[in-house]
């Protein structure tokens, strides 16, 4: 008996980092006033889906800062608990900590040897990795989903733009290495996967939104963060 499961890939809101630097896995960087709006604003479509028959029974989240405040108001407006899911960390980066500019790379060859291979990358988690265990945490979460709220039930993940931007590559069959620019991962933006079956070895359904697209003007947008 097939059952389908729709899980959704949710990246956090703006952080507050006004240094503009490379935050990635460091701890206690907190949304911005903006970033903790946009949460609400996600929480608040995601009680709208609810309120016209979606089934949400399950919500992970990365265990940073940043993925538990913006999970905070989905899990009040859906009585759902938060799992902490290490497997939709952010991605491991060697420039975590720095505010990356072309100055900082040409001026300390330190940093060169971790530029050499781009297709990797060098500077950080291999991307196959980030796949691998976002595919792991993905599945897992349709299949909870169903085990919860039977055939049709839905998952929410809170987790990070470029883990999320793996995945959707991966599913739609495009190539992992990538220009970070062209990611559509905005800030709190949702991206759905929906299975048809989820004991097939289909690829799901991709879907995009962006609950929180009227606070982007202004905020501090840097691929990567």
């Amino acid at each position: 008996m097939s059952h389908s499961a729709t899980v959704h890939l949710m990246r956090h809101g703006e952080v507050h980092n006004p240094d503009r630097i490379v935050y990635g896995r460091l701890p206690e960087f907190h949304l911005s006033a903006a970033g903790h709006q946009m949460a609400e604003l996600a929480a608040r479509e995601f009680e709208r889906r609810a309120a016209r028959g979606a089934r949400f029974v399950y919500l992970a989240a990365s265990p940073l800062t940043r993925t538990q405040e913006t999970a905070a108001p989905i899990s009040q407006a859906l009585n759902l608990p938060v799992t902490l899911d290490e497997r939709v960390i952010e991605a491991g980066n060697y420039f975590e900590g720095l505010h990356v500019s072309r100055d900082e790379l040409v001026r300390h060859p330190r940093h060169w040897r971790f530029m050499t291979n781009p297709l990797r990358p060098s500077w950080g988690e291999p991307y196959r990795e980030q796949v691998r265990r976002m595919a792991a945490a993905i599945k897992d979460a349709a299949v909870e989903a169903v085990a919860r709220g039977g055939d049709g039930a839905q998952a929410i993940i809170v987790s990070h733009q470029l883990p999320i931007w793996m995945a959707r590559s991966s599913v739609e069959g495009r190539m992992l290495p990538h220009d970070p620019r062209t990611r559509q991962c905005n800030l709190a933006s949702v991206t759905s996967l929906t299975f048809e079956d989820i004991s097939a070895p289909r690829a799901p359904k991709v879907t995009y939104s962006e609950p929180a697209a009227e606070l982007y003007p202004g905020v501090i947008q840097l691929p990567g963060s």
